[in-house]
């Protein structure tokens, strides 16, 4: 008879987690008029992938700039910023898009969506530039829908949708990609207290399926819910606490 282990393997959360998102030095600086401005100032941070992070801090405190660097959408003025090992300082401008196509969603305070299309239409938009087959697409705007239990309201235009149901829609959208992390900037900021706690719970089941989030907010109700909440002022990065 073979005797079977029964030690327990240590527990995920106990080892740590190899940084999607790795900041060195970051700095980013702006010309306006005669001045120049610091929106950034030598952040240095790491974000493990599959962690839920939430970015606060008041307006004109950095926020917008995090969130466009760490979307590949602008680069650092000085600094690296590194997501799963590639620097979106040094890289291409097909490299970058090739980031925001393949490993990125991301979700706005504004649902973005168009009018005239259904919600099936609106989110195989984001679709468009993989190439992929009728088929594949089909089948993933269906999976995505599923997970954010809108796969009922498929046929329906944003018109005949809550807003709610809306943000649902631009959520799906944006885990169409399957990306490896999503940045949402306010995503509930036009949404009531019982909408918003509909979209965190969506947010917070991808993230316990492994999706990355990363998310800026102005709602503590809202950074409550995160595993990690960072706090961004005068351009400095502080972390304020970890819940795991």
């Amino acid at each position: 008879m073979t005797v079977t282990d029964t030690t327990p393997a240590p527990h995920e959360a106990d080892a740590p987690l190899a940084p999607i998102y790795r900041l060195a030095g970051v700095t980013r600086t702006y010309r306006q008029k005669d001045r120049i401005v610091k929106a950034l100032t030598g952040v240095d941070l790491d974000i493990a992938a599959g962690e839920f992070v939430t970015i606060q801090g008041p307006t004109g405190g950095g926020k917008s700039t995090l969130l466009q660097l760490l979307g590949a959408l602008d680069r650092p003025s000085a600094g690296s910023v590194l997501l799963a090992g590639t620097d979106i300082a040094q890289a291409s401008p097909a490299e970058l898009g090739r980031l925001r196509a393949t490993e990125i969603g991301f979700v706005f305070q504004g649902f973005n969506l168009i009018p005239t299309l259904t919600a099936h239409e609106n989110v195989d938009m984001a679709l468009e530039p993989l190439g992929l087959s009728r088929q594949e697409r089909a089948a993933r705007v269906t999976e995505a829908l599923v997970h954010v239990g809108l796969d009922d309201r498929a046929d329906h235009r944003p018109g005949e949708l809550s807003g709610g149901q809306q943000q649902r829609v631009a959520i799906a959208r944006a885990i169409v990609k399957r990306p490896r992390v999503l940045l949402a900037d306010e995503p509930t900021g036009n949404l009531d207290e019982s909408m918003r706690d509909e979209i965190l719970t969506v947010l917070q089941a991808l993230n316990a399926e492994g999706l990355t989030l990363i998310v800026v907010t102005h709602d503590s109700a809202v950074a409550r819910r995160a595993t990690r909440r960072l706090r961004l002022e005068k351009g400095t990065v502080r972390d304020i606490t970890r819940t795991r």
